[in-house]
């Protein structure tokens, strides 16, 4: 990876330290060239509402696209990818579609973002399923163990964060699918930090279902998308109903269009979906291989530096982080760390980082958390290193 001349492609770089990639990503001149070319050179509504110039034009955009997206996960079939906004609506699409009903039983792990927590509650207010977590350990490791003794008949999804935000470990995303689906249970991830980090392959994995964000990415916001084989999506009810879903109506009924047109109800964000392919196809020429390998490279300099200095959270061993580096220090809180960094322009990440949940638990105020990306380099990991040893008392 050449880092300098990738540094090159992103505004905002030499004026920050940015390590707060998990929560969005900065975007590449190509991905912001390509938003501003849709609002100059053809600002209308996609093919499924009007058949002209512009139109199909931007039609053709989407549909490259998606067929970007398709490829970096191998699935099967074009219409086996929707959008989305985000992860969130993503996997809120399959909580609510699934004819889940009183005594069915989902199964997360202890650790979920809110994204995959709350439409279970949620669901298990309105609907009366049962919901339960599976317990990982200090390491952030998940006790298969614990699943399959909480597999039964009355589970019908397995719901499972793959790359946590809260630590960095993986999920053992295989394993998990071939006890899911020996039960008769369906296999659903959140890969919003597994998928703009290193290889997902979901024909491998035998996943029934993947959310992710293409603005954790590269992408522009609001962009996520939601994978399904392509029987399970005919299946699946939509989110939303409206204008773009439908194939037809009359006063008494309505005929929803196919996968996945009748996921993406109502006009949707034009200028994002026209950058998809070029955000997928800088990751794909820089390699998901060689991004995976330098965000180890850097936290593994961040952890040999402070690991005697600071708490870390999830297992000391950089290589089962990836690029997340969540922290505590004794002497000073969360919030005060994260205004003290940005004091020197290192921007990270500090509180409960939406695994409310997980901290909770733990009687933990929060964390501090440094996510490294492709355009992070290893000065900048050093810079950050310096300022926390000065913090330290």
């Amino acid at each position: 990876m050449d880092i300098e001349k990738i540094r090159k492609d992103f505004p905002v770089v030499d004026d920050y330290i940015y390590f707060d990639s998990a929560c969005l990503s900065l975007k590449p001149q190509p991905v912001i060239d390509a938003v501003q070319k849709y609002y100059s050179e053809f600002p209308v509504c996609e093919g499924k509402r009007s058949a002209h110039t512009l139109s199909t034009r931007l039609t053709k955009e989407i549909k490259k696209g998606r067929k970007s997206v398709k490829d970096l996960l191998n699935a099967s079939e074009i219409d086996e990818i929707a959008f989305t906004k985000n992860t969130t609506e993503a996997i809120n699409t399959v909580a609510r579609g699934l004819p889940l009903k009183k005594g069915d039983k989902v199964l997360t792990t202890d650790k979920e973002h809110n994204s995959n927590l709350v439409p279970w509650i949620k669901m298990r207010e309105k609907r009366e399923i049962i919901y339960e977590q599976v317990s990982t350990d200090k390491d952030g490791q998940l006790d298969l163990e614990e699943l399959k003794e909480k597999m039964d008949e009355s589970v019908k999804i397995v719901s499972m964060v793959h790359t946590s935000n809260l630590d960095g470990t993986t999920t053992p995303a295989s394993e998990v699918a071939d006890i899911a689906h020996e039960n008769d249970a369906y296999f659903m991830l959140d890969g919003a930090q597994s998928v703009p980090h290193k290889p997902v392959d979901v024909k491998d994995i035998g996943v029934d279902f993947l959310a992710f964000s293409v603005h954790k990415m590269l992408g522009p916001t609001g962009v996520g998308v939601l994978y399904g084989r392509k029987k399970l999506l005919e299946e699946l009810d939509p989110l939303i109903y409206g204008g773009g879903g439908v194939r037809s109506t009359r006063y008494d009924e309505a005929t929803l269009q196919d996968s996945p047109a009748k996921f993406e109800a109502g006009l949707q964000n034009f200028a994002s979906l026209a950058a998809v392919k070029p955000a997928v196809d800088y990751i794909k020429e820089i390699g998901l291989e060689n991004i995976e390998e330098h965000e180890i490279k850097l936290n593994t300099i961040a952890t040999e530096e402070l690991k005697e200095k600071v708490k870390i959270i999830g297992p000391e061993d950089p290589e089962k982080r990836s690029g997340i580096f969540n922290f505590q220090l004794e002497e000073l809180g969360c919030h005060e760390i994260t205004l003290l960094m940005d004091e020197e322009n290192i921007l990270l990440r500090g509180g409960k980082q939406c695994v409310h949940s997980w901290y909770s638990f733990h009687g933990l105020e929060g964390g501090n958390r440094a996510s490294f990306y492709l355009y992070n380099t290893e000065e900048e990991v050093k810079k950050f290193v310096e300022v926390i040893r000065s913090l330290v008392f």
